[in-house]
């Protein structure tokens, strides 16, 4: 073990010091955000692992400025719905429900009919289910764009194409 050197320790400490006052935790706030149109291939995803990623993405948890209660993620525009997977027996077995109002109203359809009839609902109900039951999430739902085909409406905005396996 080496003997200290108090001379050299000394200098060291007055170079290091830091001005405690100047660590201050930055907040988002929606003057503050960057937002950013993503777009996302769904052509071979598997339904839950890509659901995740983009709900992550809409959340803004990718982020460094990162705030749980503001809206500072990217706004997500999804194609090639109709081409995402699912593991198992997921396509048969898997039942949606919903509610007419009325009595005895309950339908429920599966995955595959689900598909044949609005091939996009089936990631929008996957992402919702993952972002937060509150405002905050229907704010944030409104950020993501579906479309079943390879066409989407958001040309204007320039959507940077993203590759989700780059993501965790």
């Amino acid at each position: 073990m080496q003997p200290v050197n108090r001379e050299r320790l000394q200098k060291l400490n007055t170079f290091l010091k830091v001005d405690t006052l100047s660590y201050k935790t930055i907040s988002a706030n929606k003057a503050t955000v960057d937002k950013q149109w993503v777009l996302v291939d769904a052509e071979g995803q598997t339904l839950g692992r890509l659901a995740s990623k983009v709900a992550k993405i809409l959340r803004g948890k990718y982020k460094t400025y990162y705030t749980p209660h503001v809206d500072c993620g990217d706004n997500v525009v999804i194609i090639n719905a109709e081409k995402v997977q699912m593991s198992g027996n997921k396509w048969a077995d898997k039942t949606y429900l919903r509610y007419t109002g009325y009595p005895g109203g309950q339908r429920s359809t599966n995955a595959s009919e689900l598909l044949e009839k609005h091939p996009e609902r089936i990631i929008e109900k996957s992402v919702k289910g993952m972002l937060p039951k509150n405002r905050l999430g229907a704010d944030l739902f409104r950020n993501l764009k579906v479309y079943a085909g390879a066409n989407h409406d958001q040309e204007a905005q320039k959507p940077k194409a993203i590759n989700l396996n780059d993501y965790k």
